[in-house]
This record gives C-alpha cells, sequence and structure tokens, in this order.
C-alpha cells in the first residue's frame, strides 16, 4: 500500500481484507475513488474495461483525465463547489454521464455518487458507481427521443421544429458530431431539412447534389449506401471543415420510394464505434415518418391553394395574389380577366362529367401555352378561369384577349367529338375599375355576364364601380356610416340540410349592401372599410340583433328555422362584453341559445390569447354554438382545433367543388368528418352543387350540406317560401 491508498483499505483498517478488496474489484459496475486533491486512489476491474485504462495508468492522477477533453479545465472547480454545497454529494444520488474511452469511443452511464468521512484522520473521499449503459443507454435515448416526436408531430409544432430537435437531440448522444436530415425530392434532388450545426458550404454543396435514378434505386434496396454518396465526394471539403467521418441511412417509404437521407458527421478523427452507427440507424424510421408528415402537410398545403384538374390556383389563393398586388407601392397597373366555358352544363350532361374534365385540362394547358411566365391562372369554379395580367395597360389586355379567344377556340376531339370551345371574358382594370380583389373578380364577372346575354364567345370591359379609386375607399367610410345610421344592410339566409334526412339543420345569416349610389358592394369589401372605421362591431352586433329578430319573426309566421349561423369579425372575438351582449339579445327575444351559432375564421383560430379564448369559451358556456368556418384553406391547424370550444367545422367550397373526381379531395373530407366526429362536432360541408357530390357526402357520412343544390342565399320572405315547399315535399315522399 502507498500513500495514495484510502485509509478504508490500509491493512489496519477492519475493511480492508482481502475479502473487501476482491469485492471491490471484482464489482460488476465499475468503481473509481478520489481522494480530497481529486486524485484517483482507487479503479476497479470494471473501470478497466470501461475506460480501457490499466490500474496503473490512473492512480495518482487527476480523475479528469477520464472525461470528455473539453470539460477536463472546469472539473476540479466544479467539484469543489459540489463539496461545499452538498450538490450532487448524496449517497445514492445518480445521474446519466457521457465520456469518451481510451480508444476514442463515446461510452454512457449511470452515475451514483457517494462521499464518507473516516476516522481517525477525517479524511473525505468520494466514490463513482459507474453502471455501463451504452447499450441501453442508446436503446433508452432512441426511445425517449421517439416518443418526443411523435409526441411533437401531434401538436403544431412544425416539421422544421421537429427535425431540428432530432438533430439536437442525436448530437448529444453522440459528442462532436453535426447531424443533418436531408428530403429527397421527387427529381432526386438534395434539400437540407435540418442541420443547424452543419457547415454552409457543406450543406450548400449537398444541396447541388441530384441523385439519379439508378442510385436511388440502389438506396432502396439498401439504405446504408448514403453515407458513400454525401461522403466520397466532399471528402476534401469535408476534412477543410474539420469533418473525418459520416455514417448516413436512407430513408425509404412503405413504397420503396427514398424520400430522405439522415446522416451523422464525427468531428473526431478517432474511429467510429459501432454505437455511433446504431444510432444513426435507431433515428432512421422516426425521420422516415417525419418526412411523410412533412410531404403530407405539404400536400395539404397544395390542395388548400391549387385545384388539382388544372394545376392552377384555386379562388382563395388568386385572390391572395390580387391583394399582394393592390397593396404594391407606386402608381401601377394590371388586367384581372374571367373566362367562362359556354355551354359547360351541356358538354357535362350531353358527354358525362370525365369527358367535360379532359376538355377543361386541355383548355388548361392551352392556357399555359397562351400566356407568358408571370401571367397568374386560377380555374375558380367548375367552368369558369381567372387570368391576371400583371403590369398590363388596357389595350395590351384586349389584345392578349383576343389572341385567348382565338387559340381556345380551336377544336377539341374528346373520346371521338370534336367540340369547338367557346369562352365568354370580362375584364376589370385595376386601379381604374375597382380598388380590391373583391372588386376586381366580381366586376369581371358582371361584364363576363353580359358578354354571355349579347355575344357568347367575345368580351366585355367592366364600367367603374363609381369608386374605383382610392378615393373611393374614403367615400365609402361615410357611406357605410349613412347605411347602418338609415338600417340600409339587410340579411340573406342561405339554407343547411341535414344529408341523412334531408330536413333544415339552419341558416347562414349573409350581410349584403346595395348603395344607391355606388352600386353592389361586397362585404369583404365594406367589412375592410368598417375595420378602417372602426365599424364592425356595430355591424356585428347589428347582424346578430337582426339575426334573433328575423327567427323569432319567422316562428311568428309558423316557420321554424333551428339556428341561424352568424358572421363575425376577428376583433369582436376579443371583446369581453360581447357574451354578455349576446345574453341580453337571446333573453330580449326570448330564444333559447341553440337558435344562434357564430362562425368564426381561421385568424381567430390563430389568435390564442386570453381575452379571445375567454371570450370563446363564455359563448359556448352560454350554450351558443361555435363554427370553424372556411376549415382547410389555410394553416388550420389540428392541435389549435382540439383546443378550441367549438360545435361545427365547415369545409370549404374549394374542396367540394373537385369532390367527384378527385381522391385526395374525398379523402380529406373523410378525415374532417370523422375528426368531427371524434371531436363531438357537427361537420358542414359548403358548396355543393351537384346530385354527384351530395351522394358522395351522404356516403362519407357528412352530417350537414350547404350550397346552390339546394338554394342560393334567400331574402326572409323567400326563405319561409323556400321552408315551407320543402316541407310539402317531404311530406309527398
Amino acid at each position: 500500500m502507498n500513500q495514495n491508498t484510502p485509509f478504508f483499505l490500509r491493512p489496519h483498517h477492519s475493511l480492508s481484507g482481502t475479502n473487501a478488496l476482491q469485492v471491490m474489484h471484482g464489482a460488476a459496475d465499475a468503481i473509481v475513488v478520489i481522494d480530497e486533491r481529486n486524485r484517483i486512489v482507487f479503479f476497479n476491474a470494471a473501470a478497466e474495461n470501461l475506460w480501457g485504462y490499466a490500474q496503473s495508468d490512473v492512480i495518482g492522477q487527476n480523475v479528469s483525465m477520464l472525461l470528455p477533453a473539453g470539460m477536463r479545465a472546469d472539473h476540479d472547480a466544479f467539484i469543489d463547489r459540489n463539496r461545499s454545497t452538498g450538490i450532487n454529494t448524496i449517497i445514492g444520488t445518480s445521474r446519466e454521464i457521457r465520456f469518451e474511452n481510451r480508444a476514442g469511443e463515446y461510452v454512457a452511464g449511470e452515475l451514483a455518487l457517494s462521499m464518507v468521512t473516516l476516522r481517525p484522520d477525517n479524511q473525505k473521499y468520494y466514490m463513482a458507481t459507474i453502471k455501463d449503459m451504452t447499450g441501453d443507454g442508446h436503446r433508452q435515448n432512441l426511445q425517449g427521443l421517439q416518443n418526443t416526436v411523435f409526441r411533437a408531430l401531434s401538436t403544431d409544432m412544425t416539421i422544421q421544429d421537429v427535425a431540428d430537435l432530432i438533430c439536437r437531440e442525436t448530437e448529444t448522444f453522440v459528442p462532436d458530431t453535426a447531424a443533418v436530415l436531408m428530403l429527397v425530392d421527387p427529381d432526386g434532388r438534395l434539400r437540407i431539412l435540418s442541420g443547424a450545426g452543419f457547415p454552409r458550404r457543406y450543406a450548400a454543396a449537398l444541396e447541388n447534389v441530384t441523385l439519379p435514378e439508378a442510385d436511388r434505386a440502389i438506396l432502396a434496396r439498401d439504405p446504408s449506401r448514403a453515407g458513400a454518396m454525401v461522403w466520397e465526394s466532399y471528402y476534401s471539403l469535408a476534412l477543410s471543415l474539420g469533418l473525418h467521418h459520416c455514417r448516413a441511412m436512407a430513408t425509404v417509404s412503405p413504397a420503396g420510394k427514398v424520400t430522405g437521407i439522415f446522416a451523422l458527421f464525427f468531428r473526431n478523427p478517432g474511429p467510429v464505434s459501432d454505437r455511433a452507427e446504431t444510432v444513426v440507424s435507431g433515428c432512421v424510421p422516426f425521420c422516415g415518418v417525419v418526412i411523410e408528415q412533412y410531404e403530407a402537410r405539404q400536400h395539404i398545403a397544395q390542395l388548400a391553394s391549387y385545384d388539382p384538374l388544372t394545376g392552377f390556383l384555386n379562388r382563395s389563393a388568386v385572390q391572395d395574389v390580387l391583394e399582394k398586388l393592390v397593396g404594391q407601392p407606386g402608381d401601377h397597373q394590371f388586367a384581372v380577366l374571367v373566362l367562362n366555358v359556354d355551354r359547360f352544363r351541356d358538354i357535362n350532361e350531353a358527354l358525362g362529367h370525365a369527358n367535360g374534365d379532359v376538355l377543361l385540362k386541355t383548355l388548361a394547358t392551352r392556357m399555359r401555352a397562351l400566356t407568358r411566365h408571370d401571367h397568374v391562372l386560377c380555374r375558380s369554379s367548375a367552368d369558369e378561369f381567372i387570368i391576371v395580367l400583371p403590369e398590363t395597360p388596357q389595350d395590351e389586355a384586349m389584345t392578349r384577349v383576343a389572341t385567348l379567344l382565338d387559340g381556345l377556340a380551336q377544336p377539341v376531339n374528346v373520346s371521338g367529338n370534336h367540340i369547338t370551345p367557346s369562352l365568354s371574358v370580362g375584364i376589370s382594370m385595376f386601379p381604374d375599375t375597382g380598388p380590391d380583389s373583391e372588386s376586381l373578380i366580381g366586376l369581371a364577372e358582371t361584364a363576363m355576364r353580359q358578354a354571355k346575354e349579347t355575344a357568347r364567345g367575345t368580351c366585355r370591359i367592366a364600367t367603374p364601380a363609381g369608386h374605383g379609386t382610392a378615393r373611393g375607399r374614403l367615400l365609402a367610410g361615410p357611406a357605410l356610416r349613412e347605411t347602418l345610421a338609415r338600417g340600409l344592410l339587410h340579411l340573406q339566409y342561405q339554407p343547411q340540410v341535414r344529408a341523412r334526412s334531408g330536413q333544415l339543420y339552419g341558416v347562414e345569416a349573409l350581410a349584403r349592401w346595395r348603395h344607391p349610389l355606388l352600386g353592389d358592394i361586397f362585404p369583404s369589401r365594406f367589412m375592410a372599410v368598417a375595420e378602417d372605421t372602426g365599424q364592425t362591431e356595430i355591424i356585428g352586433t347589428w347582424s346578430l340583433e337582426e339575426a334573433c329578430r328575423q327567427i323569432v319573426a319567422w316562428e311568428r309566421d309558423g316557420v321554424h328555422v333551428p339556428t341561424v349561423a352568424v358572421n363575425l369579425s376577428a376583433g369582436q372575438f376579443r371583446e369581453r362584453s360581447l357574451p354578455e351582449t349576446i345574453s341580453r339579445m337571446l333573453d330580449a327575444h326570448d330564444l333559447g341559445p341553440q337558435r344562434l351559432t357564430l362562425e368564426i375564421t381561421e385568424s381567430v383560430m390563430m389568435d390564442e390569447n386570453e381575452d379571445t379564448m375567454a371570450v370563446l369559451r363564455a359563448i359556448r358556456t352560454l350554450g351558443v354554438g361555435l363554427s370553424m368556418d372556411d376549415f382547410g384553406t389555410g394553416f388550420s391547424s389540428l392541435s389549435r382545433l382540439a383546443r378550441l370550444p367549438l360545435s361545427e367545422i365547415k369545409i370549404d367550397h374549394s374542396f367540394i367543388m373537385n369532390l367527384e373526381h378527385n381522391a385526395n379531395a374525398q379523402a380529406l373530407t373523410t378525415a374532417v368528418v370523422g375528426m368531427g366526429g371524434m371531436l363531438g362536432m357537427t361537420v358542414v360541408t359548403e358548396g355543393v352543387e351537384t346530385e354527384a357530390q351530395k351522394a358522395l357526402l351522404e356516403n362519407l357520412q357528412c352530417d350537414v350540406m350547404q350550397g346552390y343544390l339546394f338554394s342560393r342565399p334567400l331574402a326572409a320572405t323567400e326563405l319561409a317560401r323556400w321552408v315551407r315547399d320543402r316541407q310539402e315535399q317531404q311530406r309527398d315522399i
């Protein structure tokens, strides 16, 4: 025994016999003892195996030699703080640690510490017991990360954040590494999804790579070949950036398609351990799930913005484009064309919907060929298209329309039938015709209908709305105020029908304003003016009061309308007084709360401040319904949807428009119907226009339908007649 031998192991101590030493040396877990100067005074056989050092190499050395290089400098100060504070010195205290063994491999362990003071010299010793958790530890880490990833995917956490989480956690499992998750596009191009610690020069090089189809076939058969594809050609670059090794695997979809690559790059020049490779292979399965979710969310976003038949933007998306164009600074002009296929219903009925789709796709292909790359193409309804021509004066717009009509009117062979298409076109100009997206589209549609009425296959220029410049917006504010004061706003009501029974479920109330001088002003226009002039609360309160009054009037006339849905602005849902206002109205008209439903927009859904959430909860506590309007058109989050106290979801008409011929639209509708059922919500589908759509929605077990197949929006007296007529029809059946 030398002077470094701890007191309790010296021959005269009762625990120092051969059996005690054999027990400690033969223990299955590594045992390391240090003295008050942090020198190693005992190192058993299990510790030798764990670190790869012989006892003679470490006895008398500072214990920091067993730690990773980056942790050695401050370790003495760390232990001194523990001695003075007592932190981490209680017997039984344990924590997970990671360190590097003599061979350069990273090892995971569970450390248990104890401190003893021994007499007669009152010397203090730390004894550390380390259980080797490298195999189990990596498995536990990977299992924990997998669970974390799956929980994150079920929330509103972005895919980017989930991918960053995977890379960040993996880098803690295997220190001195940089983790990267790459996507493989359908054309084979690599894109970095996550890799915050990865050198930008290397990332830029990889993002210029396109994997040939042959290489993707190899990866599909052997995902481990990914390492060679992202490493061997960049070895010199990697070394210059301090990277010495790479281990990577491809993610392969159930259909056998290579969707991504997960790679781990090593800064340590030492050999890569099998354990590190286990981490890479263990991450690949849930990396594949993350990529699948990414592709699914991208696809849903695509569905929300694009028409699946033609690939053009849908109406909601083109309105966003128009709003951006309108909001550009400086003097500029552009044209909006609305094109409608003449007698398309006759073509559908004569040749069938499938052949009608062939005609529409052919027209769409021709439109692409006849327009410039900066023109914006949209399919806004079954037989209607919108084309936006940026930086285009009226004369040039007319010339382009003439070229379009000539090119589109060439015969089309549809299943052996030679059809010569005819399209009627309306043109509106910014800023002369209308100052906002709704006005521009609406007035172009009016001009298109005028063309249809006078001479199909021609075009008309929309006349200015009377407020087609910015000055008109200033006029609209006072005009709206006068309209409210004189009671010139009115509501129209569109029926909502139960899918199973055909009975009336309720109606949606839609505000309308026809000014004697300014003409028809669209709701989006006057609501925007109302927001600018502080009148949204007045309009919302008026709509609620009018809806309650009308329900009572219908009841007095023997017409039962179960519920009326009223649209309110996002700002009104932040008013803490709204629930009290609603309660007072219901009491004043002696109505039950179930007779009223409030429709909220996505902006309300995204606004999770305390006031908004408190108002929504209070409204539901009253018993008044809450409906999520236009679900699926933007960034609607399932987790937010589940957190809101909703009673109803409304599927946007843009999905229903393609329901008959598009499996994706059917799948999304099925998913929303199922989700609504599980959350106890009624699912309403808007924009139902054909019997085929109705039959499909019935098969999908949708709850309620709304659309022109049943009725356009009606005045209150017309709605009463519609209800009576429908009741008569159902009695006759």
